[in-house]
């Protein structure tokens, strides 16, 4: 058995001595009263010198947005004065440039005042825009032109987003507490970091055709519904989620085109116009002759429009077959006793007949019947002669 050396088992004695020693419970860790996510504004009392060196931060904006800018620019200008950031509007380049002064006080505001311009050259109103130099208010600006390379499906799926009459757009913005607005291969959103977070989840899946933003819309408002009820606030909350299957969608396959063998000869050349004028005997005409054919061609062609035409407006005067309904079973049994009835009625007239000639027979008529009828034939067969 081997032996422990001692200076090891002071050495582990020290190490459990002090383990765990700044781990003791503050009276402040269980207080309910403090919120720890909470943002505290910024006091200038904080940093009364200023900073030491000078930021800036400058972005381009499009042609379209000049005269915007123009007329909102003072207005822009003013409320970053608040915070000692001075803004310079350059129509020249088509840029804007922010920076800091001595004035300024806040470090974080020159990241606040980059996203203000970034937002203005994004289309975003002047009012809606300076919100963002809030403490609470972030911006995020989802880059959506290189997610869809097709052109037309790109469209599409942006429109997707949008929804008619923009009621999807509207609805998310209730959802996620955030400004959203939706320009060009840009989608430029104001709100919380949370709000923000799920915005930039929908429309990532709404362009990669991953979900629609309707199934996003019904999960939130299933969430806003559970956050409502206490008693599941540190459970799972999958089971409640509707969870949505993608469909495949069966596309039209592509039909592929039979190779033809390889000849190493090329195919053979086709007749030109005046080849085939020459065969048909069309190139030694004369222009009046010429003319003449062609004007020949355009009468029949016209006169064969004309007759069908003539046809198609006379077959709407026509009236229809009205269809008579018979049972076909019904008819040939029909058939089939008329038959039936009409031979049993001869047979019972020449039954009937027989009968009568035995009943009236007399012997002399019968012994002078044979006489007599002779002649009688003779002269119908002459009357037919």
């Amino acid at each position: 058995m081997e032996q422990e050396n001692p200076e090891e088992k002071v050495n582990l004695q020290q190490k459990n001595k002090h383990k765990g020693k700044h781990d003791k419970p503050k009276p402040w860790d269980e207080d309910p009263n403090i919120d720890r996510w909470k943002i505290d504004k910024f006091d200038p009392s904080w940093n009364p010198d200023g900073l030491l060196e000078v930021s800036s931060f400058s972005t381009i904006f499009p042609r379209y947005r000049e005269k915007y800018l123009q007329e909102a620019w003072p207005k822009v200008k003013s409320a970053l004065k608040e915070y000692g950031i001075s803004a310079e509007l350059n129509l020249v380049e088509g840029s804007m440039t922010v920076s800091t002064t001595r004035k300024t006080r806040d470090p974080f505001i020159i990241i606040k005042a980059r996203d203000l311009i970034k937002l203005l050259s994004r289309s975003v109103p002047a009012p809606q825009a300076v919100k963002i130099l809030n403490d609470e208010m972030q911006c995020d600006i989802i880059k959506i032109g290189n997610l869809v390379r097709n052109k037309e499906r790109f469209v599409k799926r942006r429109q997707r987003l949008v929804g008619p009459n923009s009621s999807t757009l509207k609805a998310l913005e209730i959802l996620t507490g955030c400004y959203i607005l939706v320009q060009g291969n840009t989608v430029a959103a104001m709100g919380s970091f949370k709000g923000l977070k799920q915005f930039r989840r929908i429309v990532e899946d709404c362009l990669e055709n991953k979900m629609h933003p309707v199934y996003h819309i019904k999960i939130l408002m299933m969430k806003k519904e559970l956050e409502k009820d206490p008693a599941l606030k540190d459970e799972n909350w999958d089971r409640f989620l509707p969870k949505f299957k993608k469909k495949n969608v069966q596309t039209k396959k592509v039909k592929s085109k039979e190779k033809k063998p390889y000849t190493p000869f090329p195919p053979p050349q086709q007749p030109s116009k005046i080849d085939q004028e020459l065969e048909s005997g069309e190139y030694f005409l004369s222009e009046k002759k010429k003319l003449a054919k062609k004007w020949q061609e355009k009468q029949e062609k016209q006169a064969e429009k004309t007759a069908e035409n003539k046809r198609k407006r006379e077959e709407s005067f026509v009236p229809p077959k009205e269809p008579v309904k018979q049972d076909s079973n019904k008819s040939d049994n029909g058939k089939e006793d008329v038959a039936a009835l009409a031979m049993s009625l001869k047979q019972k007239a020449k039954e009937f007949g027989k009968q009568k000639s035995f009943q009236n027979i007399n012997a002399e008529e019968y012994i002078a019947a044979p006489s007599a009828e002779q002649p009688s034939k003779r002269r119908k067969k002459s009357k037919h002669t």
